[in-house]
Parts: C-alpha cells; structure tokens; sequence
C-alpha cells in the first residue's frame, strides 16, 4: 500500500464544532483533521450550514469548512456539491470540493451513502449505534425508517468498506448488524493536554454533567438524583453545563423537584470554565442513553475526577475503568447510589480520582491522528495517485 501524505481527505458530517449542536463527535473530526494536516494531508470538511457561519471558511488548524443546506438537507447538499465540481456545472460548482483521495463518511444515525456516487475509496465512521435513540428523538414511524437506513441499507451500501468505530462497545454493535468485523478498525478519541493550573475542589459535594441538552442525554436523572441527595447532604449542587432546545423542560423539572436553588444551569462554557468545573467537581456524572465514547469522562480524569455513567451507554465502558476510575450502573437507581457512596467515601473517590489521572493518560490526539492516518493509507491501492487537482472523477 501507498503513502497519502500530500493527499485530499474529504469528511461529510453533518455538523462543525461551532454548530449550536455540535459534540463530541464534532470534536473527534476535527481534531483528527488537525492531525492529518500536520502529516501532510489536505482536509475537507463537508457539513450542515447554520446561523451567520460563512459558507466556507479554513480554520486556524488548516481545515477547510464548506457548509451547505439544513439538517435533513446537508445529505442531498453533499451529493450534489461533489458531483457539480466533477463537471462545473452552475453555482454549486464555486464550491466544488476537488478530488479527494478518500472520503470519510460520518455517520451520525444517517449516513451519507457516498459510496452511492463518489468513485473515490470511502471510509465509514461511525461514533456509535442509535438503535435506542431513535425512537427517543422522534416519533414511530420516522424511528422506523431511520432504524432501518442505519441498520440494514448503510450495511448493504458500505459493505465493501472499511469501518472506523472509536470504541470497541461500537465495533462489537455494528459486527451485530452485519459488519465483517475485520473490516471494522477502533481509533479510539483522545483528549487534551492539560495547561492550566489545577483549580480547588470545592468545599461542598459538588456534581457536574457536561453536554447538550436533549432528551437522549437523560440530564433528568442527575437532577433526580440531586433532589434525594438533598435530603442527607443538604450542601450538595450540581452543574449542567451545556446548552439545547430540552432546557427548559430541565429548569422546569429542577423547579418541580425544589432543587433549582441548588442546580445551576452555566450554558455554553469556555475552555477555561469547563476545566475550572471538572477540577472543582467531586464526581461528573454521565447518564446519556448512549454514547460513542466517553470524552467528558476521559476531559474528568484527566482533572483526578471520577465519573458515573451508565454500562449500557456504549462507549463510556471504555473510556474508564469500571470500579478504578468511575463506576458503571445498570439503572437509575443504582445510578443514585454509587453516586451517593462516593460522595460519602472520601478516601474511595480520592483513588479513584488518581485512578482517572493514570487511565486518561493512555488516550492522545497525537495517538488517535496517527492511528487514522493508518486506516487511510491501509486502504488505498498502491496506484492511487496523491496529486489533488480540481476535477472530481
């Protein structure tokens, strides 16, 4: 197999990091874009378009951002892009998107089936499966129909291409679809270095979730939790950092439970902020239906904070290690009382917390990059040529 230094990868996913909705996965791209043009590649990121975001624009890591269409239409707009630079034909053709030499296509529930019209070799990553999400996010009849698109029609469409999963949790699910598992390679996330001085844990048992507020991401239980907590530990606050269109039902649901005094809802939160949060916390508490990979966990441990999170979520199995560096619950109630128990065992959560320190440590972006730019060399035929002129074939 070829070396792709110098060569073009296209990402199709439906959103940026600065989409108001955009996570972890985001994050995961992204970052691996950054590391890919450090080893000399040329990256492309095809995504939704949103608020006042330009509709094309190259970040300071050298990832160039075109952004087209909405949340449902950014899959049309991606075959159409792609295949109006390959002729130049009219206004979608300014935005034509070169010639890649692979693609990675994202899928986030709904794929973006390139392997239908791009004659390039593509990559399918896949952050996890959304078997229980769907029906959560919308009503029977659409759950149906995006359950069958990602479980049986993108099995059939990818079924010749190698598969990124960025946990072994997801690999195992999609080999449970049909995937050939030796087609399925994990590069798992990484996560930042940390260059801020470390900030005090606070006095009081303090609890944090990180994330976007929406259904599947279950911030109810925390908030339930929190209520009984209350009642022994009377000190006791927790912080929803993050922000969505489920914020309000949250706020209500505090109120409903007499904890708003005691909940504080932060939005959106910077950098500093969100390492201010995870150092002070005594426990992040994770209780998304399901998740790829656990990267608030991994951000938690690398501030000595141990987490709670759910075993049927996924990829939070990995991103710890059960009963060392964060616990794994099988229901709510559970999930109430581990929390508990390490709120009142100092001397458990302190090890735990040095426990996460040394897991989190495995997992880098250098790592992850370099792991990536492996899948694409491994998959592309020695006569693949690196050049990246203009006409998409």
């Amino acid at each position: 197999m070829m070396d792709a230094r110098g060569g073009h990868v296209l990402f199709l996913n439906w959103r940026d990091t600065t989409h108001p909705e955009g996570g972890g996965s985001e994050v995961f791209l992204e970052r691996v874009a950054a590391e890919l043009v450090g080893r000399g590649y040329r990256t492309t990121l095809l995504c939704q378009a949103h608020g006042t975001a330009p509709a094309e624009e190259t970040t300071a890591s050298g990832l160039r951002i075109v952004r087209a269409g909405g949340r449902h239409t950014v899959y049309l707009f991606a075959a159409l892009i792609y295949l109006a630079g390959a002729v130049g034909l009219g206004p979608l053709a300014r935005r034509r998107l070169g010639r890649p030499t692979v693609i990675i296509d994202v899928g986030n529930g709904m794929p973006f089936l390139s392997r239908l019209y791009a004659r390039r070799p593509v990559i399918a990553l896949v952050h996890h499966v959304h078997r229980e999400q769907w029906p959560v996010v919308f009503g029977p009849r659409v759950a149906r129909i995006g359950w069958w698109i990602e479980s049986r029609l993108a099995v059939r469409v990818y079924r010749r291409c190698r598969y990124v999963a960025v946990s072994e949790s997801t690999r195992d699910e999609l080999a449970g679809l049909g995937v050939d598992p030796r087609r399925i390679t994990v590069v798992h996330n990484g996560t930042s270095e940390v260059v801020l001085p470390p900030a005090p844990r606070t006095p009081h048992p303090s609890l944090v979730v990180l994330g976007r507020l929406v259904p599947h991401k279950r911030v109810e239980f925390a908030l339930r939790a929190t209520a009984l907590l209350a009642t022994e530990l009377p000190t006791v606050e927790l912080v929803v950092a993050g922000h969505g269109w489920w914020d309000e039902p949250l706020r209500q649901l505090a109120d409903d439970l007499g904890v708003a005094d005691r909940v504080r809802f932060a939005g959106f939160i910077p950098e500093e902020r969100k390492h201010e949060l995870l150092c002070g916390a005594w426990l992040l508490l994770q209780p998304s239906l399901k998740e790829g990979w656990g990267l608030t966990i991994v951000e938690a441990g690398t501030r000595g904070t141990p987490s709670v999170a759910f075993r049927s979520a996924g990829g939070v199995a990995d991103a710890m290690a059960d009963g060392r560096s964060g616990v794994l619950v099988d229901d709510e109630y559970e999930f109430f009382l581990a929390i508990r128990a390490l709120l009142l065992d100092t001397r458990r959560r302190n090890e735990m917390g040095v426990a996460a320190v040394a897991y989190a440590r495995r997992f880098t972006w250098a790592t992850t990059g370099a792991a990536f730019a492996q899948v694409i060399t491994d998959e592309l035929p020695a006569t693949q040529p690196t050049r990246t002129d203009q006409r998409v074939p």
